[in-house]
């Protein structure tokens, strides 16, 4: 294990997309987003994913400095076609123009469509609940086939995330920020490269066996070489039996069906599709009865009695700001493999040693 301090870290992912035909501004933006999520316990959506974005890149399957087209514009719904940019890229820039329009009218909707992949959805709903608004997400990523639905062993879903955010004045905001499926697939490409193994029964076999060996989803592998899912031959199980396997075809048919991006399927290159929903809260409840009524809800959640061998009841967003907190002080822990192959990664795109070994300083 190593650990890297997060300026560092952000300066030596940066570097490595500005190396990989990114400007300066979106290499730095990728970097920054990728180490948030380490900085907040999704190391599945962080700089794990350094490797990957660059044999996307490579392919042609992501476009550097993409600016969005909006095909659909009207005063409170548009769809935003990514044009296969980076999801760092294309993400803030869709969430803005949902911001603007609910702030004018105060509601609306979002349809994205053909993102590259699109990152901690958390960080959305903390984007529009900086600014006040409760946000609601549904996202799938064609392309992307990994999950079985309940009662079936074959792959016809993606991890198909759901998040809702909820502003507080003067608080962090509630998200909950959730794959549909038992772990999110970059939780299996952390266990892949010694990270955190798998929870007991996370996959399963065209014969029906649970299973926690990423080579499942992904067939045989190389310690340091890539991981490509369409080599496996098993699946990741849906979440909550049938209940996960539900939410996470309602987030195929808005994220995927609706925003024109394509729910998950074979037949197309990767690409994120997401359907955001945009409320402010001062329009609906001039009276602000919400601001208080949500505070007065979640201390009367907290105050439950723990169970047993449960230090205290929590709400969502608790774990990751309390992450992020401990890392940003002492830096963010990455596994050996992990560590490795982003460094094979800066090494292939031109960046130089001395900025390697300043990093892992």
């Amino acid at each position: 294990m190593v650990t890297i301090q997060v300026d560092r870290l952000i300066d030596f992912v940066g570097d490595i997309f500005a190396h990989a035909d990114s400007e300066q501004a979106e290499a730095t933006r990728i970097a920054t987003y990728l180490t948030t999520a380490n900085l907040t316990g999704h190391d599945s959506h962080g700089v794990i994913r350094v490797p990957v974005y660059m044999r996307w890149r490579k392919a042609g399957m992501i476009v550097p400095n993409q600016t969005i087209e909006i095909p659909v514009d009207t005063p409170s719904l548009a769809v935003v076609d990514g044009k296969f940019g980076y999801g760092q890229t294309v993400g803030p820039q869709a969430v803005k123009l949902g911001i603007d329009k609910c702030k004018a009218a105060g509601l609306a909707a979002i349809a994205t469509r053909n993102s590259g992949h699109i990152g901690r959805i958390g960080d959305w709903a903390e984007m529009a609940a900086a600014e006040g608004l409760v946000s609601i997400h549904f996202v799938t990523a064609a392309g992307s086939v990994l999950v079985a639905p309940y009662g079936g062993v074959e792959r016809r879903l993606s991890t198909a995330p759901y998040c809702v955010g909820i502003p507080r004045p003067g608080q962090a905001p509630v998200v909950l920020d959730f794959a549909t499926s038992v772990v999110a697939e970059g939780k299996v490409l952390v266990a892949s490269r010694g990270g955190k193994k798998l929870p007991k029964g996370a996959l399963i076999g065209l014969d029906g066996t649970l299973s926690e060996d990423p080579a499942q989803p992904y067939g045989p592998y190389a310690a340091d070489g890539p991981r490509d899912h369409s080599k496996g031959t098993g699946a990741i199980r849906a979440f909550g039996d049938h209940k996960g396997s539900g939410l996470a075809l309602i987030c195929e048919l808005l994220g995927g069906a609706l925003t024109g991006n394509g729910a998950t399927k074979y037949d197309r290159p990767f690409a994120n599709g997401m359907f955001s929903i945009y409320i402010d809260p001062k329009v609906i409840d001039p009276s602000n009865f919400f601001d208080g009524e949500v505070t007065r809800y979640i201390d009367f959640f907290r105050s439950t009695k723990p169970a047993a061998g449960v230090d205290a009841v929590l709400v969502p967003g608790d774990p990751e700001a309390a992450t992020r907190a401990e890392r940003t002080k002492n830096g963010v822990p990455l596994p050996d493999e992990t560590w490795s192959a982003i460094v094979q990664t800066a090494r292939e795109v031109g960046v130089s040693e001395a900025a390697i070994q300043h990093a892992g300083i």
